[in-house]
């Protein structure tokens, strides 16, 4: 099993610079992040030192998302926020960038809440451009721009697979390929989608998949989700990818139910 750590959920009692390593020390050999910088464009030297974290520990980049904005306060992305879009462009300039250095393939683009007095329909046209844009830049390094369904955002559109694939076909009839679904199996189960029949019927066109486990965000089995049926249909149906654990868990025991093959 190819496991990555998410570093921005796990691993935060230290500081960010040192997740990478404590990952690698627990036995993994990839890490992912959300946007690691507080602005769209962060100073060369915090990019360099960034970069410098994950060489040093010796693991791969394997996910980076775009800047979401102010994620503490709710923001869940600038991908459809009119307003932003310059920032957001600017944005997808650097991650081409880290990618570059880091040979990371996986862009995480949070699509962005509704905003009060903007038509919907405004929001998903600049969307499917943003994300047209986002997919140009990073197919210039062989990587795909993922989309996902969220929970715990009443503002947030996109919250099932199907409101997903419905965003993936614009950009498809735009001329966008490389867009795919990232399957969160703990957002989709909040949101009361069937998982099991989501794996059924696009598992083979994951881009990603990320785990935890309902209720509480936690480890695998400290809830109720049938994970690992869930990842094993997933391959047998065609997902080679990373699994991404993306839970909430001390770093003590974050990885104490892992079964990981011995270095």
């Amino acid at each position: 099993m190819t496991y990555t750590v998410n570093c921005s959920l796990l691993l935060t009692e230290l500081p960010l610079l040192e997740r990478p390593a404590a990952a690698k020390a627990a036995g993994f050999d990839a890490v992912e992040f959300w946007w690691p910088f507080a602005e769209a464009v962060p100073a060369d030297k915090d990019v360099d030192a960034f970069i410098a974290a994950l060489q040093d520990a010796d693991v791969q980049l394997s996910g980076l998302n775009f800047f979401a904005g102010d994620m503490p306060a709710g923001d869940r992305g600038l991908v459809s926020w009119i307003g932003r879009e310059r920032e957001f462009l600017d944005n997808v300039d650097v991650v081409v960038g880290i990618a570059e250095r880091t040979g990371t393939k996986a862009f995480n683009a949070l699509y962005g809440n509704r905003l009060e007095g903007v038509a919907p329909e405004q929001q998903d046209e600049l969307a499917v451009a943003n994300l047209a844009a986002a997919a140009a830049g990073v197919a210039r390094i062989g990587g795909t721009v993922l989309l996902e369904p969220v929970s715990g955002s009443p503002a947030y559109p996109l919250k099932t697979a199907a409101d997903t694939f419905a965003v993936i076909a614009r950009t498809r009839a735009a001329g966008t390929e490389n867009v795919q679904f990232l399957a969160d199996f703990y957002h989709l189960a909040v949101n009361g989608d069937d998982v099991a029949a989501v794996i059924e019927e696009h598992a083979k066109d994951f881009g990603h998949i990320q785990i935890a486990d309902n209720p509480g965000r936690g480890a695998p089995g400290t809830g109720g989700l049938p994970l690992g049926e869930w990842i094993s249909r997933s391959r047998e149906l065609g997902y080679d990818g990373y699994i991404s654990l993306e839970y909430k868990a001390p770093q003590a025991e974050a990885f104490t139910w892992a079964i990981r093959p011995a270095h």
